[in-house]
């Protein structure tokens, strides 16, 4: 079949100018590819919200075009939308072993599981998707299985890095095929889209086999002390490493954490994670150990509130009570943000007791910058687009590549939603098309947007009155009330002159009502609330959110 002529374009949904929540569409006539489909975590304003997802109407508008999501590898912000937007666009889905696995895990939970076809890919093979042709490429990164993608298309090659790293001594694979992506630079690659998050940082990333001598240099010195590591679920070669370290000085291992106990047994079913005979314990036995004899791994290195290292230092994690002594590792750098809620929960462990250790048991599973330098400069591409980081990471990268001799008219800043149109010889932003992010609170998706979360925000500021007033139908007079209730503003018993004073002030905005024969509810609510809202304000300097109930008997 013939494909009609059309120009190339590159529509970012989600990764650009944030850490996560990363997904890419290319779209050449009447064929669309997704690479990626990952969430955000919450920021701290995000009051209740669980997961942020990428918007998808251009997507779902589109849904007859998609010929199926591309996956680099099996990290939560490039996977873990999944479920909820195959939900809305049911395609196949292509990506290596271990990324297919734990994807799986998550389509189980969603019972997507016989809906979604999946397709395993190795590096090296080349797929066809209508007007695609979509190459992988071994890469390195801080989880197996991970490629780069080449995706040949009628106008020109188009490199993806995924998240990658340069890793010549890894703990799972072979290192990276830099002889594949020097052979694609030769014939001629029209554009690269490259990994940012480490653009800021100069020299080379460490291997990630530097943090198990790490790890055996803290497991040497912990001769009678309990051990504990959390870091993150899918960084699968770090959980080797704390097991190959555990295994050489005899000790048991346990896990906490519903993500963590999930990849590691699919890690394990599928051959990425090796684990010695009889290592593994359950976590109701450890009580038949001797500390000396314990490495527990959980997650919770972001501080997350819920994940199991938080709940550890705070005391609610009713299996596994802090001990003075009990050496604590968190073995990952801070995602921006987190920074506040990671020193919260490290100070309640020292408190506790616990010895921590937060700095030097981690390695980057992102280039920095010489790494980005070597790949672009065997690539060679026509135009380069940085992607993967906030806003600076993104100027960095492009300042970057600058300075290895791309013209600045061929570097392309883009934010969500932009589309990157390639005519013949020419390449430009060609328009917007609907981006932004999804809150998904409990098994809402979407139903909480910036208007809920502004009277969240209110509510946890300011607090909450409810003024209750019940009225007789026939004649609209005051039978009962005002009452008003406090939530969260002050506390009544110790505030009893303002409250009744409060009420007095309602009763006068009724009186008002009354006198100019204002009987809808709508107005009078409006009337009490602005008369209410300022006389709190004179008397507190505060605004609570007021919300007067109307009865009628």
């Amino acid at each position: 079949m013939a494909i009609k002529k059309s120009n190339l374009r590159i529509i970012p949904l989600g990764g650009l100018g944030e850490i996560g929540k990363n997904i890419t569409a290319i779209e050449y006539g009447n064929n669309i590819i997704i690479i990626d489909c990952g969430l955000a975590f919450p920021e701290d304003e995000m009051l209740g919200i669980d997961l942020v997802i990428p918007d998808i109407t251009y997507l779902k508008k589109n849904a007859e075009k998609i010929r199926g999501i591309v996956l680099t590898h099996g990290h939560e912000d490039h996977i873990g939308a999944l479920p909820y937007v195959l939900k809305e666009i049911n395609v196949p889905i292509y990506g290596t072993r271990l990324t297919i696995g734990l994807v799986e895990n998550k389509l189980r939970e969603h019972n997507l599981l016989r809906v979604v076809k999946r397709h395993c890919v190795s590096a090296g093979d080349v797929i066809d998707l209508g007007a695609f042709k979509v190459e992988f490429i071994r890469i390195n990164h801080s989880i197996a299985d991970s490629v780069a993608l080449a995706i040949h298309t009628p106008v020109g090659v188009v490199i993806h890095s995924g998240d990658f790293k340069v890793d010549f001594n890894p703990i799972n694979g072979e290192t990276i095929d830099l002889q594949r992506f020097a052979v694609l630079g030769s014939q001629g690659v029209l554009a690269l889209l490259s990994d940012s998050t480490n653009a800021e940082r100069k020299g080379y990333t460490m291997s990630e086999r530097t943090v198990g001598n790490v790890f055996e240099g803290i497991f040497s010195e912990a001769i009678n002390n309990r051990i504990m590591v959390a870091t993150f679920a899918s960084n699968v070669d770090r959980v080797q490493q704390i097991i190959n370290a555990a295994h050489k000085y005899k000790r048991k291992v346990t896990f906490i954490g519903r993500s963590m106990l999930n990849v590691v047994k699919t890690a394990s079913e599928l051959g990425y994670l090796d684990l010695p005979k009889d290592i593994l314990i359950e976590l109701g036995e450890i009580n038949k150990y001797r500390d000396e004899e314990l490495v527990v791994i959980m997650t919770g290195s972001q501080g997350e509130p819920m994940a199991a290292l938080s709940r550890v230092a705070s005391s609610e994690f009713r299996q596994l009570e802090l001990k003075p002594g009990d050496k604590i590792i968190l073995s990952s750098s801070p995602i921006p943000g987190n920074e506040k809620t990671i020193s919260k929960v490290i100070n309640e462990l020292f408190r506790k007791g616990a010895d921590v250790v937060y700095e030097d048991a981690h390695v980057s599973g992102h280039a920095f910058q010489e790494e980005l330098k070597l790949l672009y400069s065997l690539v060679k591409p026509k135009y380069f687009i940085p992607v993967h980081g906030e806003y600076r990471h993104l100027k960095h990268h492009a300042e970057l590549v600058m300075g290895l001799g791309m013209p600045k008219e061929n570097i392309f800043i883009l934010s969500n939603g932009d589309i990157l149109e390639f005519a013949k010889n020419s390449c430009k932003i060609a328009g917007t098309v609907p981006s932004g992010q999804i809150l998904v609170d409990g098994l809402g998706v979407g139903d909480v947007g910036n208007i809920v979360l502004r009277d969240r925000r209110h509510l946890s500021q300011d607090g909450l009155l409810v003024v209750v007033i019940t009225l007789e139908r026939e004649t609209n007079k005051v039978i009962a009330g005002p009452d008003i209730i406090s939530r969260g503003f002050v506390y009544v018993r110790e505030s009893e002159n303002l409250m009744d004073e409060a009420r007095n002030v309602v009763k006068h905005s009724l009186f008002e009502c009354e006198d100019k024969q204002i009987t809808e509810w709508a107005q009078m609510k409006s009337i009490i609330k602005d008369t209410l809202k300022e006389f709190l304000w004179q008397k507190t300097k505060r605004s609570p959110m007021i919300l007067p109930i109307i009865v009628e008997v």
